[in-house]
């Protein structure tokens, strides 16, 4: 236990929306340390600081994983989005940790135990350290720790840090007019009453009141803060069932075509990014090419397919080193027909890599959900041994689905390595596959689906039941993941397709995505802002944006959603700010419909945050 962390907020404002309760716990963390939201933070200890204000109580451990060597500094943007990964401190948790430190079960906790405890496990604390904790939290100063009341005393903690950061809030109407306007005076009756924003540009402005209603809705704000900001809004209706394109059909003759299938794995990890496997392509000469991606069915059903069906992929083909950042976007599968995402064109011989990709909108809301009931892994037979659950056996046979990615039904060692590096870190050598190979079931020198669920139950039995170890291979290969598929036609020629990496290639991965945004999309500057541009980019069933900042200082621009009907942005929020730092182009949002059947409305404005 880290008793460091003492204080928490978890701000409760009735009438407000869920999304709107964190955005305020957000800022009401942030200004409790900071003069303004604008303000970075330039060290891990600040981080600690701010994410302690907002209830969490951060390991050494996640703080470095969030503020990784090299890091100069973090925004208030990245604050809200690490503050949605740490979990709530509970005084109740804390409560059942004293409880299990306490061998006499009477209530109290002596500084030799506190002592023992926090200097030789965890995160080990210095016996100075200690005494300054244990000063603290020896409430009646008879040399223990009555842990009740100390959590009691926790509590009371908490209200006042409510109240004061409350207060805060409200009284500094100046401060969130120069931030983010008067966003937070508003409540969400008021938002749905106001009309919605023209469509400037992309949408011609018809009806004679759409003036009138802007200069309306301008009006309501001081006119100190409107002179200060620079609005631009752009409004894009996306029609129902838009799940279909008709401008890319098959060739007649591909089934003659020279065609290779791979498979692949979107993983979320705890930061929010999303990861995949990388695939190098070789062309021996200049051919015609039919290129597909879509999400991996290994539902059994027929009649119900996998859930992350829903979830939408592309592939960027680029050329360039996979150990480089420097790369030349060559083409994206930007057509789709259903679930598949399409591309056909013509390849020059040469080197290619192959990047999948996913906005991450429906794969972020639907990971939100956790489970409630813990599944049994392994079961003892009434002769003592181990064997693997049904349900474990079903997880661990789609985990050999994903990891075939030729489809072949077995694994090689290069297939089976991708595995052992998201699970373990490690790679098997040529020697412990060879011992893989001698007691485990194999066909052709790769290992069957059997052998791999044999090789499971050996790891069950060298931990003598404990499922920790195969909770953790289920975590990194079974959950907060998605399936994909792509298909490679070459009409003359045939290709060589390989996967080359798991976990580079991010950098790369988001110049490719900016430049098939930027070479699609018209930019638009903000007015007052010439040199900071916005590119919006209309796609088959997504809509993303670009910022531009071509300036020589840093802009932060204010991003709100909260017209948009029936949507979902891939930020995780309907209101943010995005700091862009000078000479730079960010990827802003993706936005995709909540229920494709229905028709959705892209409506957005940004605007400049001005510097202090």
């Amino acid at each position: 236990i880290n008793l460091r962390h003492f204080k928490y907020l978890s701000l409760s404002c009735g009438g407000r929306s869920e999304e709107e309760r964190f955005y305020m716990t957000c800022r009401a963390a942030y200004l409790s340390v900071f003069r303004s939201s604008l303000v970075n933070m330039t060290s891990k200890d600040q981080l600690c600081s701010v994410l302690q204000q907002a209830g969490r109580n951060p390991s050494q451990k996640a703080l470095d994983k969030y503020w990784p060597p090299g890091t100069k500094k973090l925004n208030f943007d990245d604050f809200c989005e690490i503050l949605k990964k740490e979990k709530t401190a509970e005084p109740d948790q804390l409560m059942r940790i004293f409880k299990k430190f306490d061998t006499n079960c009477d209530g109290y906790i002596s500084h030799d135990e506190l002592s023992r405890i926090l200097t030789s496990s965890g995160e080990k604390m210095s016996p100075k350290e200690v005494d300054e904790v244990f000063s603290l939290a020896d409430v009646n100063k008879d040399g223990k720790l009555d842990y009740a009341e100390f959590c009691r005393l926790l509590e009371s903690t908490v209200e006042q840090c409510q109240t004061a950061a409350l207060e805060k809030l409200e009284a500094d109407a100046k401060l969130k007019r120069q931030n983010f306007g008067n966003q937070l005076d508003n409540s969400p009756q008021s938002l749905e009453s106001q009309p919605e924003l023209p469509a400037s540009e992309i949408q011609p402005r018809t009806e004679p009141e759409t003036t009138q209603r802007k200069d309306s809705r301008s009006s309501s704000r001081p006119s100190s803060a409107r002179s200060r900001r620079s609005p631009l809004s752009t409004a894009i209706t996306m029609g129902s069932g838009s799940t279909k394109s008709g401008r890319l059909a098959e060739p007649k003759s591909l089934q003659d075509w020279h065609h290779t299938l791979m498979r692949g794995c979107f993983y979320l990890e705890e930061d929010g990014t999303i990861v995949s496997l990388q695939y190098r392509l070789i062309i021996p000469e200049t051919t015609s090419i039919y290129l597909t991606i879509r999400p991996l069915n290994l539902s059994p059903i027929p009649d119900k397919p996998s859930p992350w069906m829903c979830v939408d992929t592309a592939l960027y083909v680029v050329t360039g080193n996979e150990t480089k950042e420097d790369s030349n976007l060559v083409c994206f599968t930007e057509l789709r027909d259903k679930e598949r995402f399409l591309w056909r064109g013509e390849l020059s011989a040469g080197s290619y890599l192959l990047l999948p990709f996913t906005t991450g909108c429906r794969l972020m809301k639907r990971t939100r959900k956790t489970a409630t009931k813990t599944a049994q892994l392994v079961n003892r037979t009434q002769s003592g041994e181990l064997e693997l659950t049904k349900e474990f056996k079903a997880a661990l046979s789609d985990i050999f689905e994903v990891i075939d990615l030729d489809g072949s039904g077995l694994l090689s060692l290069e297939e089976y390595n991708f595995f052992e590096q998201r699970t373990s870190g490690e790679k098997c050598d040529e020697d412990a596959w060879a011992i893989c190979k001698e007691n485990f079931d194999t066909r052709k020198n790769e290992l069957t689906r059997q052998g791999f669920l044999e090789l499971n139950l050996m790891e069950a039995n060298d931990r003598e039941g404990d499922p920790r170890d195969l909770w953790l291979t289920l975590e990194a290969m079974g959950y907060n993941r998605k399936h994909a598929e792509l298909m490679f036609y070459c009409e003359d020629v045939k290709a060589t397709l390989q996967a080359v990496h798991l976990d580079s290639g991010i950098k790369m991965l988001n110049s490719a995505v900016q430049r098939s945004i930027t070479s699609k999309a018209e930019a638009r500057s903000l007015k007052g802002h010439e040199n900071v541009l916005v590119y919006t980019y209309k796609g088959e069933s997504r809509i993303s944006s670009v910022i531009a900042n071509k300036s020589n200082q840093k802009v932060t621009v204010h991003i709100n959603n909260e017209q948009s009907k029936n949507c979902v942005s891939s930020r995780g929020m309907s209101v943010f700010a995005v700091e862009v730092p000078p000479r730079t182009k960010m990827v802003c949002q993706h936005v995709m419909a909540l229920n494709e059947q229905q028709e959705w409305t892209y409506s957005c404005v940004e605007t400049i945050i001005p510097s202090l």
